[in-house]
């Protein structure tokens, strides 16, 4: 006979628990693990987001709030959120919008997924693919990564999520544009919060640990704010959350994800808490406190940014990162 697993009870009821936090020390049942992250999400949505009473635009149309949904577990609960919390006001309108990098038997499962949740919720859906921007498929990419790294010392050794993020980060802009949205929602979670926060504090990256969303009080000229309303809510109760309401979610990893830094700092994030449950919110909280210090000592900085002398987009530099991928991409080719 096989050892019996033991199920602890809820600690605010007496259901079987699906979830223990352990930097709490409770046990929490569906239900409650539900209450727990809806609490948490508004209060931090409220934070982040001012709505005034009446949200509406001067011509009467409503405030929107585009929500990038990937088909993964960390959208899916923030759609459903958004759309428990606020999703009933008048004035308020969701749309949930998703770029499709072209990853063969990834991004198609989890597109339709993200569509299947949105239409359940009577949300818009909009999409944006890589080749509607200008940009080639990321299985393209992939394949032209050696060749590019031996054109160019910069592109040596740069792996397939360097190019993706700044080709989704533009991508993102470009949908937030095409909706008319006001602020932009994105799924980041707990984890990968500490694990950003981690990655810059490492290369000693304190400019760009500050401008890690929420930007609701310091907006970046020519971007759409983003919002981040799940930050505090650990990856294991989003996944819980996700299965216990039978959310459509797509679980397959990204095929071109392996070998990349975040993941080097997810096992170090994830060893982190084990050691020490609450490393994850100490993070975070450094981070919030980092930019307050931040903040009163430089009052009136502002990201220097500029337009493209390519393409027009905000950037940092004289031309953006995204045309120099491309210009490296069609060298290779």
């Amino acid at each position: 006979m096989g050892e019996a697993i033991v199920v602890n009870s809820c600690s605010r009821c007496k259901s079987p628990a699906i979830v223990h936090q352990a930097y709490s020390g409770q046990h929490l049942c569906a239900k409650h693990l539900h209450a727990s992250i809806r609490k948490r999400t508004s209060k931090e949505l409220r934070r982040q987001l001012k709505l005034p009473r009446d949200a509406r635009h001067e011509d009467g149309s409503p405030f929107i709030i585009l929500v990038a949904v990937s088909g993964g577990k960390d959208s899916a609960v923030l759609l459903t959120m958004l759309n428990d919390i606020i999703g009933n006001r008048r004035d308020v309108e969701i749309i949930s919008g998703c770029v499709d990098e072209g990853i063969d038997g990834y991004r198609s499962p989890s597109l339709e997924m993200a569509r299947e949740l949105s239409e359940s919720l009577g949300v818009k859906f909009v999409t944006l693919s890589y080749e509607e921007m200008g940009f080639q498929r990321m299985d393209e990419v992939v394949r032209k990564i050696p060749a590019m790294g031996e054109l160019h010392d910069e592109a040596d050794g740069l792996m397939p999520c360097s190019y993706c993020g700044v080709f989704r980060r533009q991508s993102l802009n470009a949908l937030a544009e095409k909706t008319g949205a006001d602020i932009m929602a994105l799924g980041h979670n707990l984890d990968d919060m500490a694990q950003s926060i981690l990655m810059n504090l490492q290369k000693g990256e304190i400019e760009r640990s500050v401008r890690l969303a929420p930007h609701t009080s310091t907006p970046i000229d020519g971007i759409v704010p983003r919002i981040v309303p799940l930050r505090w809510i650990p990856e294991q109760e989003i996944h819980a959350q996700a299965i216990s309401r039978g959310l459509p979610i797509h679980h397959g990893e990204c095929p071109h994800a392996p070998g990349a830094q975040r993941q080097q700092s997810r096992a170090v994030i994830a060893q982190l808490e084990a050691l020490t449950p609450g490393a994850r919110h100490g993070l975070l909280h450094s981070l919030d406190n980092i930019r307050e210090i931040h903040r009163d000592a430089y009052p009136n900085s502002k990201q220097e940014v500029v337009e493209c002398s390519e393409c027009g987009e905000i950037t940092s530099r004289l031309v953006c990162q995204s045309c120099t991928m491309k210009k490296w991409l069609s060298e290779a080719s």
